[in-house]
């Protein structure tokens, strides 16, 4: 039996430029414990990462702040030179001062640095798409955007996204430079970004949900989504991510995982055809 790959979840034009298969891939999980530090099989981080660009992943997201400085690598040891296919996606605008603790920094001239040492330690010429990781509410916006404008007309940058954000921060942001996707938590459980969503959708602008698996009480036996997976022959995971796939045509989710079983597992759900009464089901399985 053939195994299902990413392009069963279709094709997305970032920009409507850059194609990536809709089901991409987030390297948050290869980590230590808190998002800090290096993860206890390195290694097998590696095979995690071979793994999915086997599997058809294109799009790989990741930041300057995982570990810190420990998820660029990582892709660096385990895809290059790279796919011409591979789109890697990073971020910056995080500083990190030891297990779970984020600090928020978009001084242009840190965001600057983040992007050079981005560039080497990836070992490109140009980031297919940086992240302003989170807006800094010290500085101002225009100054935080007009930086990585600057980095783009440099040539160091393809394309700009921003993540947890509002529709007003969208806007604001797209009046200094074209915003090729945002990255808000955005899952089954939890669709509190459904107005962003929305606004995506209007301008074609990728909506990337971070935390897509955040099945919690729906993953447990006996919770809302066992019947429906068991009907049709899925895990809970791989119902949320069919859902999310179906859920809008600019969504590109980026399940993480440091389990290769896990990867091909999620992978798989690219596979999943949901009815409308499923996709429906699923709908009203969360409150």
């Amino acid at each position: 039996m053939t195994a299902v790959t990413a392009a069963a979840s279709g094709q997305f034009m970032i920009d409507g430029t850059l194609p990536v298969n809709r089901l991409g891939y987030g390297t948050m999980q290869l980590t230590g414990p808190g998002v800090w530090g290096p993860p206890a099989d390195p290694d097998g981080a590696v095979r995690v990462l071979r793994r999915a660009a086997e599997l058809g992943v294109t799009l790989f997201d990741t930041a300057d702040a995982y570990g810190p400085l420990v998820a660029e690598p990582l892709l660096h040891r385990a895809l290059f030179p790279y796919d011409e296919s591979v789109v890697i996606a990073t971020k910056a605008g995080f500083t990190r001062q030891g297990p779970d603790k984020w600090t928020p920094v978009g001084k242009p001239a840190y965001l600057r640095q983040q992007c050079e040492m981005s560039l080497r330690i990836l070992g490109v010429d140009r980031i297919a798409l940086l992240q302003l990781h989170r807006v800094d509410p010290e500085a101002p916006l225009e100054d935080q955007v007009g930086e990585l404008k600057a980095l783009q007309d440099e040539g160091k940058i393809a394309h700009i996204g921003l993540s947890e954000v509002t529709v007003d921060q969208i806007e604001q942001a797209r009046a200094i430079a074209p915003i090729a996707s945002v990255q808000n938590l955005y899952n089954l459980t939890n669709r509190a970004a459904e107005d962003v969503l929305g606004h995506c959708e209007r301008h074609q602008i990728a909506f990337i949900p971070w935390f897509p698996l955040a099945t919690g009480g729906l993953a447990k036996p006996g919770g809302p989504l066992e019947s429906i997976a068991s009907r049709l022959s899925a895990t809970p995971s791989q119902l949320a991510l069919a859902w999310l796939l179906r859920h809008s045509p600019v969504m590109l989710p980026i399940p993480g995982t440091s389990s290769v079983e896990h990867l091909e597992q999620n992978v798989a759900a690219a596979g999943v055809e949901l009815s409308e009464d499923d996709v429906a089901e699923l709908t009203a399985a969360v409150k």
